[in-house]
Parts: C-alpha cells; structure tokens; sequence
C-alpha cells in the first residue's frame, strides 16, 4: 500500500491560513470612511484660495505662505498651537510684515485668527493691524479693551476709510480669554457692513451708511502683537507708545486675510476645520 506523506499538505494549508489572517490583521476600516466634510470642504484651505490674500500659519518661521515675505520679528517665539506651531508672544515683542498691493488695496475683507491670551492687566491687547503711517490709529486696528475680564470680554475694531474711519465693538463676551478662541472680522464694501464673529458666530453686525469700498490711508506694515504706536520705534509719526497700551503675551496662530467678506457658512466651516486640524 501506498503511503502518503501529509506534512507537505498540512504546511501549505498553515502558511495559506497565516497569510488570510496576516491580510486580515492588515485591514483598515478606516481606510473605507468617508473623507471628512464640513461644508463642502475637507481642509481650511479649500475656503476661497482665490481671495486668500496672506496666511501666516506660525509653524516655525515668520512667512506670510501667500506672498512668501518673511516676517521681521521682535521678541517673540513659537508655542504649541491650534495647528502645529503658533506665536508666543511677550512684552515688548511683536512681528512686522510688509503688505503688498493685494492688501493694501483691499476694498472688503475678512481677518481671521486663533487667539489664547490672558485678560489684560497693563493695557489692551493689540491683535493683528494695519497701520497707519501718519494717524493715532491705524487702517485696521483690533484689540482686547482694558478692563475686560472671562465674564465680560471686550473686543474692539477700529477701520480706517480715507478721511471717515468706523469702530466696531462688543462686549459683554464670556470665556474670551486663558484659552483657544476664534476671532474673525469682515467688511463687505456692496452692503457696507461690518461683522465681527467669535468662535466661528457672529457676535455683532454693524451696517455703515455711505462707507463704500475701502481706501486705506497711508499704509505701513502688518502689526502682530501689539496696536501699531507701541512698536519701537512707533509705525506712526502721529504718537509714541502709550501707558494704556500693552502687548500680547499669550499665542496666536492661523492669521488669515481674505480680499472679500466671506459669508457667514464659510466662516464657521473655517473654525471647525482647523479646530480639527485641516
């Protein structure tokens, strides 16, 4: 009688079962989940790149990804962010960038950014601005107000337009500081309308009468850090540094700015998709 050696077979049937359950091991669900969609878009980026006019992302360096200008910094570092790294700033310390055409010759916007600072103690809060090389204020001033607390948070604008300039203010703004928030301000020059949003929601609208377009004055650099008098030496003839007046000393990170006031959908994607980091 003929013997059969089995041990042959038995290997190929082991070695064919450890490759199913190795290929089985290896299977991602993950991979078959819907990519991540929050209205209509999968990443901050796809949200108007057209009228995307400068974006400085903080990771590492100073650079506004748009134009490619580098930075000129005074003082500050960089921290852990919303989205990788962010700007630390301190005392004493901001960053300067120059504005090309894009910006200076914006008629509406949108100004978008991540903020994680303390209330004010020594002077307000000076956040992303526009100068204005011969006025007290600047083209494009925004800042925490002094006396604002976790209770009552106070949030100003202030918006230059050739001889006329207009404040937006809110407060009244609970959980504003010692912790991420999303502070966003737009101007629409067909309705002018001015819209300031915290959070990715609209907190204030206000309607200019006869505003129109805008027409910066003077324009000088981007101010990160601090209002535009409180550089050294000051980005205005027109004053010096005041003792009302301080600097950030907390983070900031993902600084937007859009040639056109985007809509209110678009804001609010935008905050939920770099909250989740895209």
């Amino acid at each position: 009688m003929k013997t059969v050696n089995i041990k042959p077979v038995l290997l190929l049937i082991l070695c064919a079962a450890f490759g199913l359950s190795s290929c089985y091991k290896k299977f991602d669900t993950s991979s078959y989940a819907p990519a991540l969609s929050i209205g209509g878009y999968t990443g901050a980026d796809e949200i108007a790149p057209s009228n995307l006019v400068a974006y400085f992302p903080f990771d590492g360096d100073y650079a506004d990804k748009v134009s490619g200008t580098a930075g000129v910094n005074t003082g500050t570092s960089f921290s852990g962010g919303i989205k990788n790294q962010s700007l630390k700033g301190g005392l004493n310390s901001y960053v300067l960038f120059t504005p090309g055409a894009s910006i200076t010759t914006m008629q509406s916007f949108t100004i978008t950014y991540w903020v994680n600072s303390p209330a004010p103690s020594t002077g307000i809060i000076g956040l992303v601005n526009l100068a204005n090389t011969t006025g007290f204020w600047g083209n494009i001033d925004m800042f925490f107000e002094n006396g604002s607390t976790n209770s009552n948070g106070i949030l100003k604008a202030h918006i230059t337009n050739g001889p006329v300039d207009s404040w937006v203010v809110k407060d009244g703004l609970v959980n504003l500081f010692d912790s991420w928030n999303h502070i966003a301000l737009s101007y629409d020059a067909g309705t002018t309308t001015f819209k300031l949003y915290v959070n990715g929601s609209p907190v204030t609208t206000n309607v200019v009468d006869g505003f129109g377009p805008l027409q910066f004055t003077n324009t000088g650099n981007i101010v990160i850090g601090c209002v535009q008098f409180q550089t050294d030496p000051s980005q205005t003839s027109a004053t010096t540094a005041q003792d009302w007046a301080s600097y950030l000393t907390g983070t900031m990170d993902e600084v937007r700015i859009y040639n056109k006031a985007l809509g209110d959908a678009d804001i609010s994607a935008l905050v939920k998709l770099e909250g989740r980091g895209k």
